[in-house]
């Protein structure tokens, strides 16, 4: 560690005073321990090794969600939310900024609200266990850090710089997904008292999780069929009340700003074993219209929206409008999806539609909306499950 950086830190932490300093001089250490020196610095001597021939011989791509900060925000995502990212001090902190990025059109500023910030930005990305990524971003600032945690194999220090010098300086670093690790914490971020910082131009370099799994049916012979729910605008009393009395497993499918306007309703309608809530992206676009880019940002933040909301991670996407194309199969499988499931059969809005001959048969999906006619719905496809010998099963425990 460089005495400058070491005085800089001092510094700072002896301005605060009070009960702030323990806490501050705490992380410190914690900081000035793992650190291995400024970005430009090449991988220390226990950085990672090197990938194997296995996941050399892969082609890398760049996982990270957003990187160049160019995906404008839906009129459905979270108020002032950076697309891809979650900032600790939200739009009070971190927004796009057009000024002078380090290229193309936009970049994050980042201007942390007061001593107790460092104004992080975080991103989950999907990885491969036991697999080395390389990670980079370009910077500008003081004292502003790029890290990976949360699911490598040993501690990884941050790259960092001191001072760009009122340019753009390029941090990177590399780590290797732990064992049995499907994800790591990306994350960036200033330092205490340091003033506002900008990133542009976010890599995850390294091989890309295999595409999801597209389905319309569940391959079993068990004599099961599974209900599944979409949307999540009209809730009413009187589908919770059919689902509670007949106990049914509800795979739910909410968008996250309906889920959000009420969030009790969807754990009570979820609360019966089997019953899982599952991502159905943040502002229910035809995916086949957007760049690859732009359908990883609506699948990861519904995953992350959801995932605050109610405490589990989804790992089945369904398109809206059933409306999907090879890119959206990668971008699921970035944020962690497994599955990307359509129907085959609709019981939505008094309809009793199988889309294959016959009556329900075993591992049918079946289509439903949170709707007014949602109870008699309910009614009308437990009626058509029981004829054809079935009953309702929980879906994500069929798909592991």
């Amino acid at each position: 560690m460089s005495t400058r950086l070491s005085t800089c830190l001092s510094t700072g932490l002896s301005a605060l005073g009070g009960g702030r300093l323990p806490a501050l001089a705490a992380s410190a250490a914690l900081l000035v321990a793992g650190l291995a020196g400024p970005a430009s610095a090449a991988p220390s001597a226990s950085a990672p090794a090197a990938p194997t021939a296995d996941t050399a011989a892969a082609p890398a791509v760049n996982l990270a969600t957003n990187p160049g900060f160019e995906i404008p925000a839906s009129s459905l995502a979270d108020w002032g939310s950076v697309p891809g990212w979650r900032c600790s001090g939200g739009p009070a902190e971190a927004a796009l900024t057009t000024t002078a990025p380090h290229s193309g059109t936009s970049a994050l500023a980042v201007t942390p609200a007061g001593d107790e910030s460092t104004g992080e930005c975080v991103q989950t990305v999907s990885v491969q266990p036991g697999t080395t990524y390389t990670a980079s971003a370009w910077v500008r600032g003081k004292f502003v850090f790029l890290g990976a945690t949360g699911g490598t194999d040993r501690p990884t220090a941050p790259a960092w710089t001191e001072s760009t010098n009122g340019g753009w300086q390029k941090l990177t670093t590399r780590f290797t997904a732990a064992p049995g690790a499907t994800t790591v914490r990306l994350s960036v971020h200033g330092w205490y008292q340091q003033g506002p910082f900008a990133v542009d131009d976010v890599r995850v370099d390294g091989p890309a999780p295999a595409p999801a799994t597209a389905a319309a049916s569940v391959p079993t012979s068990d004599k099961v069929v599974f209900f599944t729910v979409d949307d999540g605008w009209q809730t009413t009393p009187e589908a919770e009340q059919v689902i509670a009395a007949n106990k049914l497993p509800i795979t739910a499918f909410p968008l996250p700003m309906a889920a959000a306007n009420n969030p009790d309703y969807f754990r009570r309608v979820t609360a019966a074993p089997g019953s899982s809530i599952q991502n159905h992206s943040v502002s229910h676009t035809d995916l086949t219209t957007l760049s690859p880019a732009a359908q990883q940002v609506e699948i990861c933040d519904a995953r992350d929206s959801l995932t605050r909301l109610f405490g589990t991670v989804p790992t089945v996407f369904r398109p809206p409008y059933f409306a999907w194309n090879a890119d959206t199969l990668q971008a699921a499988a970035n944020c962690g999806m497994r599955t990307v499931l359509t129907a085959d059969a609709d019981f939505s809005w008094g309809a009793s539609n199988v889309w294959h001959e016959g009556t329900l048969s075993p591992g049918d999906v079946v289509l439903m909306h949170w709707t007014d006619t949602l109870a008699d719905d309910l009614r009308r496809a437990l009626a058509a499950a029981e004829v054809a010998g079935l009953k309702p099963a929980g879906l994500a425990s069929y798909l592991r």
